[in-house]
């Protein structure tokens, strides 16, 4: 039987992308998305709890969200899970568990703009056909992987 390695989420941004470039030019962007659960008790009272995912784009999908989102910034990611070894400065053994983004799509406004947080149709159709003329979203190939928080992997 066939595996499945997908993730889909809806959150906000809770810091502007971080975008960083390899030696070969290839963009980085590591974004911190907010997902938040919300439910009732027994009691009735209101309930929320808030995931933090790492998620990490590169080559034009990495541009696109330096360009395109902001802190708070709410978006579409889907992506798949990768869980990667890297060495800290002090040479130990660090595990990281992160989504690869493989598609977004932005649901809020590009930053400066005067309805933040409200796009139109026009701005949303025009992102999303931004994004969808993007290169397709894969790790680098050339080498070792690259570790987005600029360690080596």
């Amino acid at each position: 039987m066939s595996s499945l390695n997908k993730v889909q989420l809806i959150g906000h941004l809770g810091h502007d992308p971080e975008v960083r470039y390899t030696a070969d030019g290839n963009a980085v962007a590591n974004l911190q998305v907010a997902t938040t659960r919300v439910w009732k008790d027994k009691d009735g009272d209101r309930q929320e709890d808030t995931e933090w995912t790492r998620v990490v784009f590169y080559d034009r999908r990495a541009e696109i969200a330096s360009d395109f989102l902001k802190k708070g910034s709410q978006c579409y990611v889907e992506g798949y899970l990768r869980t990667r070894k890297w060495a800290d400065k002090d040479s130990v053994d660090r595990y990281t568990t992160e989504v690869v983004g493989t598609d977004l799509i932005l649901l809020s406004s590009k930053p400066g703009s005067e309805k933040q947080g409200q796009a139109t149709a026009d701005q949303t159709a025009r992102s999303s056909a931004a994004i969808t003329a993007a290169v397709p979203a894969q790790e680098p190939q050339n080498g070792d992987p690259v570790d987005p928080f600029g360690q080596h992997a």
